[in-house]
């Protein structure tokens, strides 16, 4: 019996009963509580106010009776007064403290302690306090019959009129000549407000127990009676009967939890169709899975085996595993499943036999425990994959990889495998160690940079992984010799890493080849340029035999020669000495082989370079050339010398070129365009002229080793060849086209090593 009252008895009906009646008692019993302690203040400083008012009104009312020094009406006026009944007293003291005036007529002279509880109010500071607030200026007390009182002392001041007049005179310097003390009594209202306080108490206990039995009843009507259905149609849920709860229509949150437990038990009611359906699939999917799954028990004994297992294996009723997938007599050594019985882990294996036919069957093989209630494992599940296909795959695929191995190995061109993030070498071909001279055991965990020249390697580093061919690089050897490479990049995958494949060739012979071919170009060049260059040269040596002729004359014929005059020629002599210098430098400049190492260079420089050497005789020949250079180009990596020989084709070029369409028509402009911008960070160059142009059909082959459209013995068909292959060296490109008013025009891009403020790619000079 108590175990059926105890849930009620603590039920949560009871909870929220308890708890909102502590809190709308302890909430009502504060409200009356701050409301009588309001009202007890207000009544008091009401009283207090009433007393002040009362002792300014005697004031008043006296302050004649004062100034005449009419004794016998001042005591009358103060006797009739306290006939109140709510006044208990009035007395008025002296600066002494001695009371001169008092509705009592017994206390009439008599001093009093000028510190006792009326007048410390004033004399607790020295010198005594002449202004107080209401708060200071009365007090409660107790009398002598334990009636309570409150008492308003009131300073009488110093008016002009007390310190001036015949019979009641004062010193004009005192401020305070006495004080005015009314007594009021205090029961009456007291009487009030404990009246006052026996209603607010009956009322907070009426509103209680009228609250709380409005609580009661709402509760027990939406919320025990609505429960207690809602928990035997649970039960009833749980016997798996069918629900219709009425309460779902109530508009609360009971209506709201009737409503979801209607929905748990459709939900319920539709989850045990579900897992019914889902029992027959898994049941059809056991039987159709494609794998072979078994469950055996401690005996290695078949229990249960699925379709795929039957067909692959055509066990006997009651066989054992053992019998059935290897035709064994007694159980396999490593048995998968005897592991899971002994630790009730999942275990895994590779399993094979040997088919009649003499081939394997492979399958892998995969183990778990099957365990009751209690947590024992009665039962192993077995389940198998036959891998026989993949393991064939595996064996071309290990063959496979010995066959690139073998190739990655002899293939002619040093190959390494880099990390892609540190440029580490990972591993190298044995060609690398031929080329190199390195063992691969000790390039293995080495930074490819350190095959590069330290003062280069900074920008390798950046190169090595943004592009994907890195034309002429120097590497160096083990022994320190220096060699040319070709690299090309590509990212891999390597066990599982992300890698770059360097395949580096040695051009160095090539290059040297190139060298000579290269220089052999130049020297056709100069040869082509000598007339300009005698010309260049023939100038400034004129004037210097000039001035040289003027002053061996004056030598011979004993003259002398004017101070300014032979600054003047000394000067002339000294600069074209100078300009001269600078030709044959010039020339030596150009002719020499040049170095290999590419260098940030300027484009507008060399090109103004190049046309120094043709500057007179294009002029003598009235060609014009429009410079269109912008006015800021980012640098871009190439050799200058080399540049300045592409350039110097270019010009040939277009010279030769503007002077054969002048044979045909005198009347064709005579001009060379040499423009430079920056197009998408690439610096790109265009030369162009006014000359015959270049044939359709042959606009594809003008790049062509020893092909040229000039004349016979006019052309060596190797400038635009070479043209060509340096500006692929330096990573860019040409090409040529016809303009659409004539003449033909070279286009170089080359790609730019920094990026350009915004708006110089359209300023030109």
């Amino acid at each position: 019996m108590h175990k059926k009252t105890s849930p009620r008895r603590f039920g949560l009906v009871y909870r929220i009963v308890l708890t909102t009646g502590v809190t709308l008692l302890t909430g009502l019993v504060a409200l009356s509580w701050f409301n009588m302690r309001y009202h007890q203040r207000h009544a008091m400083r009401e009283f207090a106010e009433g007393a002040d008012r009362l002792g300014s009104t005697i004031l008043l009312g006296t302050r004649y009776a004062m100034m005449t020094n009419a004794r016998h009406e001042l005591d009358q006026i103060i006797r009739d007064l306290a006939r109140q009944p709510d006044i208990h007293s009035i007395r008025i003291y002296n600066k002494a403290g001695a009371i001169m005036f008092s509705s009592q007529a017994d206390e009439v002279g008599r001093v009093t302690n000028i510190r006792d509880e009326a007048c410390n109010v004033c004399h607790h500071t020295e010198p005594p306090l002449t202004r107080l607030a209401l708060s200071e200026s009365t007090r409660r007390f107790t009398g002598a019959d334990g009636e309570p009182l409150l008492g308003s002392l009131r300073p009488i001041m110093n008016e002009e009129g007390c310190s001036g007049g015949p019979c009641h005179v004062h010193s004009a310097d005192k401020q305070v000549l006495g004080a005015l003390d009314v007594v009021m009594r205090l029961g009456p209202a007291q009487l009030d407000f404990a009246r006052f306080q026996q209603g607010m108490v009956g009322a907070t206990a009426v509103v209680f127990l009228l609250s709380a039995s409005a609580i009661v009843l709402l509760l027990r009507r939406f919320i025990t009676q609505p429960v207690s259905r809602l928990k035997e149609n649970t039960r009833r849920i749980g016997r798996g009967e069918p629900v219709l709860i009425t309460d779902a229509g109530q508009h609360d949150e009971i209506g709201e939890l009737a409503g979801a437990v209607q929905s748990m038990a459709d939900d319920i009611r539709q989850k045990q169709e579900e897992l019914l359906r889902q029992r027959r699939e898994y049941q059809a999917l056991f039987e159709q899975v494609p794998c072979s799954i078994t469950v055996q028990d401690r005996e290695y004994r078949l229990l249960q085996f699925n379709r795929e297992f039957a067909e692959r294996f055509h066990p006997l009723p009651g066989a054992f595993c053992y019998q059935a997938y290897k035709g064994r007599t007694d159980p396999c050594p490593n048995c998968p499943v005897e592991r899971t019985f002994a630790t009730g882990r999942s275990h895994c294996s590779e399993e094979y036999r040997t088919n009649p036919d003499g081939s394997r069957t492979h399958w892998l093989v995969h183990t778990s425990p099957v365990v009751d209630e209690n947590g024992q494992v009665t039962a192993a599940m077995e389940m198998s994959i036959d891998v026989s296909a993949l393991k064939k795959a595996e064996d071309r695929l290990r063959r496979s990889e010995q066959k690139y191995h073998a190739i990655f190995n002899n293939i002619p061109n040093a190959v390494f495998v880099l990390d892609a993030q540190t440029l580490d070498i990972v591993d190298c071909n044995h060609t690398v160690e031929t080329l190199y001279g390195y063992e691969r055991s000790q390039l293995t965990g080495m930074s490819f940079l350190d095959m590069f020249p330290e003062e280069e390697r900074r920008r390798y580093a950046s190169q090595l992984k943004a592009f994907t061919v890195l034309p002429r690089a120097r590497n160096h050897r083990k022994d320190g010799s220096m060699l040319y490479v070709d690299i090309m990049l590509s990212p891999a995958e390597y066990h599982e890493r992300t890698v770059l494949l360097v395949a580096a060739s040695d051009v160095t012979e090539r290059l040297e080849t190139e060298q000579k071919l290269i220089q052999a170009g130049k020297m056709a060049t100069l040869g082509e340029m000598a007339t300009g260059v005698a010309h260049e040269l023939n100038q400034p040596l004129t004037v210097i035999k000039t001035a040289s002729s003027f002053i061996m004359r004056k030598i011979h014929r004993g003259e002398p020669v004017a101070p300014d005059v032979l600054e003047t020629m000394a000067r002339e002599i000294d600069s074209h000495v100078d300009r001269a210098s600078g030709i044959i430098n010039h020339m030596r400049d150009f002719g020499r082989q040049s170095d290999i190492t590419l260098e940030p260079v300027n484009l507008n420089a060399v090109l103004q370079s190049s046309c120094e050497f043709f500057a007179r005789q294009l002029s003598l020949r009235q060609i014009e050339v429009d410079w269109q250079l912008a006015e800021v180009l980012p640098p871009v990596m190439a050799m200058p010398n080399r540049l300045e020989q592409v350039f110097t084709n270019m010009l040939l070029n277009a010279r030769d070129a503007i002077e054969e369409r002048s044979e045909r028509d005198p009347n064709a402009p005579r001009r060379i365009t040499v423009r430079t911008t920056v197009e998408d960070r690439e610096v790109v160059v265009r030369v162009c002229d006014t000359g015959k142009g270049i044939p359709r059909s042959l606009l594809n082959k003008i790049f062509e080793p020893f092909f040229t459209t000039k004349s016979v013995g006019k052309g060596t068909g190797l400038g635009l060849s070479i043209s060509y292959g340096l500006v692929k060296d330096f990573g860019g490109s040409i090409q040529a086209a016809n303009m659409p008013e004539g003449g033909a025009c070279f286009i170089l891009r080359f790609p730019s090593t920094s990026s350009l403020p915004a708006g110089s790619e359209s300023a030109a000079t």
